[in-house]
C-alpha cells in the first residue's frame, strides 16, 4: 500500500516547500503534492526532506582486507549518515577490481550484507587494458588509475602510455575514467621530524596535482574519454580545469569533506588520523577550494572514506611519513559539510547539488537516484539543519572508531534514512538488515 512522508521542507526541484511525498508499493517516488493525500503516512514537521546522498568514493576493502572496513559496516554508516548510495573502489580489497573475475567476487561478498545501494569502479593497472571492455559489461560505473604509488603493490600506476591503450575502451563503452591526479615529482628533504605534520606536507607539494592534472587533460583532448578526478586538494589546479572546461573537454571534478572542513595550520603534531593523500593543505588552499565549488569548477563532494586497522596509524609514535593514509568519515559528510557551507552562504540546494544529484549523474544513475521527483527510488533523508552536536567515536558506525572530528562540534544532524521507501536508520540506529541492491546498470 502507498504511503505518504510529509514535511514543511521538502526540497523539490532546488526549493524547500511544503509538500506530502507519496510513495508506491515498488519504493518508487508516485506523487509530490501540496494536498495531503488520503494514505498512511508520517509527519516530519520541519525537518529537511532531501534525496539520498550519493558517495561515489569510497574503500570498502572486502574481501580480502575486511579486518580494514567491510559491506556492513560501511554500508550501515553510511544509512546513519543519511547516504543511500555507494559507490565502492577497485582497492584495497584482495583481489584488486581490475578484472571481471575479481568483480564477480566483489559481488559475492557485498550482496547479502550491504545496506544501501552499492555500486562499482572497476580499476585501471598497467596491462588490463583488454579486461576494460569485460568489466564496463559487467556494471562498473567507471575505472580508477594512480599515476603516483597507490599505497599497495597489487595496484600499480599507469603512466600516458597505459592510459592511451586503456581510456579508448572506457571511452567506447560509455564510462569515465577515474583518476588520482598526484605525479610523483623530485622534492627538497625535508629536515623537519616525522612526527610534525609540515614535513609530510611537504612531500607532497601542490605541484603533483597541477601536473597530473595538466597530463589529463592533454589525454582527454587526445582521447575524447571522459574523465574525473578524484579527490582534488590543490587549488592551485583550479584555473586549468576551468580552461578545460571553457573548452568543453568532458572533465568532472570532486574534493573531499576533510579539504573543505580541515585546515593544515590545526594539525597537531603526531595526529596520524589528519594522514591522507593527496594532504590537508593550508587555510588559504581550502577557502580557494570553496571558491571553486561556488564557480562550479569542482562538481561534487564525496567522503574518500578509507580506513585501516588502527595500528596502520602508528599512533603510538604519531609518525606521518610511517602511517597509513586515509581519513575515515563516512558518515559524517552531510554534518561537516552544511557546518562550513552555511557558515559561508550556501544552500541546502547546492548542498544536495554536490553530494546527490550530481553524483548520481557522474554514475549514470540521474533519473533514478539523488532528486525528489516522480518515478524517482524513495531514497531519501530527514534532517535538522539547525542541530549541533559533538562527533563522539561511540556513535561511529564505520568498523574503526578513529576519525579527525572526534571530539569536534559540527551542525546539521541526520534523522532519518529511506531506502526504496523503507526507513533503514533513524536517529543513529539502524533498523532494518541488509536490503541494499548492487547497481549494475545505468538508469
Amino acid at each position: 500500500m502507498p504511503h505518504v512522508l510529509h514535511s514543511t521542507r521538502v526540497l523539490v526541484d532546488g526549493e524547500l516547500l511544503d509538500r506530502f511525498v507519496v510513495i508506491n508499493d515498488a519504493g518508487r517516488i508516485q506523487s509530490i503534492t501540496a494536498e495531503p493525500p488520503e494514505v498512511p503516512g508520517e509527519d516530519l514537521g520541519d525537518l529537511v526532506l532531501m534525496p539520498g546522498l550519493v558517495d561515489t568514493h569510497v574503500h570498502i576493502n572486502e574481501p580480502g582486507r575486511t579486518e580494514w572496513e567491510g559491506f556492513e559496516t560501511a554500508s550501515q554508516a553510511a544509512a546513519v549518515g543519511g547516504i543511500t548510495t555507494i559507490v565502492d573502489m577497485p582497492l584495497n580489497c584482495i583481489p584488486v577490481t581490475t578484472t571481471a573475475e575479481a568483480l564477480a567476487i566483489k559481488l559475492q561478498e557485498a550482496r547479502p550484507r550491504i545496506h544501501v545501494d552499492a555500486a562499482f569502479w572497476g580499476g585501471v593497472i598497467p596491462g588490463n587494458a583488454d579486461d576494460l571492455t569485460a568489466l564496463a559489461a559487467g556494471g562498473v560505473v567507471g575505472a580508477k588509475c594512480f599515476l603516483c604509488h597507490s599505497g599497495i603493490d597489487d595496484f600499480p600506476a599507469s603512466d600516458a602510455d597505459v592510459l592511451r591503450k586503456a581510456m579508448p575502451r572506457l571511452r567506447d563503452a560509455g564510462i569515465p575514467l577515474l583518476v588520482h591526479a598526484e605525479l610523483e615529482l623530485p622534492v627538497e628533504d625535508s629536515e623537519g621530524s616525522d612526527t610534525s605534520y609540515n614535513t609530510f606536507l611537504c612531500s607532497r607539494p601542490p605541484e603533483w596535482e597541477v601536473e597530473a592534472i595538466r597530463l589529463i587533460i592533454d589525454l582527454v583532448r587526445e582521447t575524447g574519454c571522459p574523465a574525473h578526478i578524484v579527490h582534488l586538494s590543490a587549488a592551485d589546479a583550479l584555473p586549468l580545469l576551468k580552461q578545460a572546461r571553457e573548452e568543453g573537454l568532458p572533465i568532472s571534478v570532486e574534493t573531499c569533506p576533510h579539504y573543505l572542513c580541515l585546515t593544515a595550520e590545526e594539525v597537531p603534531d603526531g595526529r596520524t588520523e589528519f594522514k591522507c593523500c593527496p594532504p590537508i593543505r593550508e587555510d588559504d588552499n581550502r577557502a580557494r577550494l570553496w571558491q571553486g565549488l561556488r564557480d562550479g569548477i569542482i562538481d561534487i563532494v564525496v567522503s574518500d572514506h578509507s580506513p585501516c586497522t588502527p595500528h596502520l596509524k602508528v599512533p603510538e609514535r604519531g609518525d606521518f611519513m610511517e602511517a597509513w593514509g586515509g581519513i575515515s568519515s563516512l558518515q559524517l559528510g552531510l554534518s561537516t559539510i552544511w557546518t562550513e557551507a552555511s557558515a559561508r552562504g550556501f544552500s541546502i540546494s547546492e548542498l544536495a547539488r554536490w553530494m546527490s544529484s550530481r553524483p548520481a549523474a557522474l554514475i549514470g544513475q540521474s533519473g533514478r537516484k539523488g532528486s525528489i521527483r516522480v518515478g524517482a527510488d524513495a531514497d531519501l533523508v530527514a534532517w535538522d539543519p539547525d542541530e549541533s552536536f559533538i562527533v563522539e567515536a561511540s556513535d561511529l558506525h564505520h568498523r574503526h572508531k578513529v576519525s579527525p572530528y572526534v571530539g569536534r562540534t559540527v551542525r546539521g544532524r541526520v534523522h532519518h534514512t529511506w531506502l526504496r521507501g523503507t526507513k533503514i536508520a533513524s536517529r543513529g540506529t539502524i533498523l532494518t538488515g541488509p536490503t541494499g541492491r548492487p547497481l549494475l546498470e545505468r538508469s
